[in-house]
């Protein structure tokens, strides 16, 4: 099995690009320095000009992340192609790959491009691919490039009938998994019939390769109690059981790929997908986890097999890498202060932001207990003050996020920090 690639030349020309007004937090000192111009300079994030509010990166959190996961599921017999949506960073792409992910996950056709556009090597868009132009684009891409691998989801006759007119002509076949859903659920198939007429089309069609079967199961519950552990156990051996069918009718070609995984369960699928096989099947079984590289402060924390309350034994926890910090605006009364942060600065689909630190213009950061944002607007958050608070017009209030999918969507530029968590030692680019 090739191991999947990047593209170096990519990777190096994205860290000359050059630091200017699009980046609107970054210090006016780093204007037309290139990204590793700027992290040679070893910035202060409070004393070196950062404009607030900005959000940031732990080093140390990241490499920790990258570490755990990846010796888990090389421990688990799973590989993983960790969904790239949550960051769209290449560099953290290349990241996930040099600690050995066997390729990365996308959700559309834009995507799809910008990984191609960085050399990604294996890439799995976890949909039913139907654009006319993509298809015929992916077509060109795989025609050009025969080291090139890529799969994605059907879930309908319809969809089969449609991809095939789009690629004609194509030189190369595309991989197409079969899709499992269930009731609750999104996309995919809801029952066997269906999924076994989706599986013979695809095996009719000269444009497209049966591979196997694929699904997510994070839609199916956000619980952790044992009934949705149960739900999500059973849902993955639905997997399991559509691709041994397939295999008995002979609609499979090459190795077998099986795979879900969103962020929540993927214990639950790490337990189910490498159980034995049936004699002489060819199984690889992949998760998707994306959320796991910066974990959070919220959704995750709560529900990840390996957040504050871990479903896995002798692994350590992961840690959140993303960190906000905002500016105290307004006091205007002893039990209300403003923020500079809002929605298009941090995430709040699910959940608040957590005041967590308070720094004064002089230093240093210190812990920050008892406060929370009630609610924000576009450009403000209303942080409640406890009886007491020492919070002031000025201060730097350092927060935690939840959902990190709907932060870096809205940071095109990053700072990464050192253990100290002001010295900026990198700069993560991002592209939505």
């Amino acid at each position: 099995m090739n191991p999947c690639q990047m593209d170096p030349a990519a990777l190096a020309a994205l860290r000359q690009e050059r630091i200017d007004w699009r980046f609107r937090s970054a210090a006016p000192a780093l204007s037309g320095l290139t990204l590793d111009e700027a992290a040679d300079r070893r910035l202060n994030l409070f004393t070196d000009g950062f404009f607030a509010p900005f959000v940031v990166l732990d080093e140390d959190a990241l490499e920790h992340n990258l570490r755990t996961m990846a010796a888990w599921c090389a421990a688990r017999g799973v590989v993983l192609a960790p969904h790239g949506k949550t960051t769209m960073a290449p560099q953290l792409f290349a990241r996930q790959i040099e600690h050995g992910a066997w390729g990365v996950t996308c959700a559309n056709a834009g995507h799809l491009r910008i990984y191609r556009a960085f050399g990604v090597s294996r890439i799995l868009l976890a949909n039913q691919f139907l654009d006319p132009s993509g298809l015929r684009w992916l077509a060109a891409e795989l025609a050009a490039d025969p080291a090139f691998e890529f799969v994605c989801w059907a879930d309908s006759v319809r969809g089969v009938e449609l991809m095939t007119a789009a690629l004609e002509g194509a030189e190369r076949p595309v991989d197409v998994l079969v899709e499992l859903g269930a009731d609750g659920g999104r996309t995919g198939v809801r029952d066997t019939a269906t999924a076994l007429a989706i599986a013979e089309a695809v095996h009719a069609s000269p444009a497209l390769r049966l591979r196997g079967t694929g699904g997510y199961e994070g839609a199916l519950s956000h619980d952790t109690d044992e009934a949705a552990l149960a739900k999500i156990s059973s849902y993955v051996d639905g997997l399991r059981d559509l691709a041994i069918s397939f295999a008995d009718k002979g609609l499979l070609n090459g190795q077998i790929i099986v795979t879900a995984g969103g962020s929540a369960y993927f214990d639950q699928v790490a337990n189910e997908l490498p159980k034995p096989w049936p004699d002489g099947l060819d199984v690889l079984p992949v998760l998707r986890s994306g959320a796991y590289l910066t974990h959070d402060d919220g959704f995750y924390r709560q529900i990840s097999p390996l957040g504050d309350h871990p479903r896995i034994d002798g692994v350590d926890s992961f840690r959140p890498a993303l960190r906000a910090w905002a500016q105290v605006t307004s006091k205007p009364s002893d039990e209300l202060a403003l923020l500079t942060l809002g929605k298009r600065d941090a995430s709040f689909d699910e959940g608040m932001p957590e005041p967590q630190l308070r720094r004064t213009p002089d230093g240093p950061a210190d812990p920050l207990e008892g406060h929370v944002v009630a609610k924000m607007n576009d450009q403000h958050a209303f942080l409640t003050l406890p009886p007491g608070s020492p919070v002031e017009v000025g201060d730097w209030i350092g927060l935690g996020l939840s959902h990190p999918c709907t932060v870096f969507d809205k940071w095109p530029l990053l700072p990464v920090t050192a253990a100290d968590g002001e010295t900026v030692v990198d700069y993560v680019r991002t592209w939505f």
